[in-house]
C-alpha cells in the first residue's frame, strides 16, 4: 500500500467571480485560498476534478 501514487496540486488563481460548480470543486479538493497546496491520491476522479478547474490550479509534482 506504500506504492500509492499521489499528485501535489497548487491553487494559482482565485475562485472569485467563478461559477459555483468550480468553487465547489476547489473545496472538494481541499483548496480554497491562493497558493495553498494539497497532496492528493492520483485517481481518475481526482484527475477529472483537476481537469475541470485546470485554469485555477497547477500540478506541482507527481509522486509514486
Amino acid at each position: 500500500m506504500a506504492d500509492k501514487k499521489t499528485i501535489v496540486v497548487k491553487q494559482v488563481a482565485s475562485a472569485a467571480r467563478r461559477p459555483a460548480v468550480q468553487t465547489a470543486t476547489l473545496k472538494g479538493l481541499g483548496l480554497n485560498k491562493m497558493n495553498r497546496t494539497r497532496e492528493l491520491e492520483d485517481t481518475p476522479s481526482v484527475r477529472g476534478m483537476v481537469r475541470k478547474i485546470q485554469h485555477l490550479v497547477q500540478i506541482i509534482e507527481e509522486r509514486g
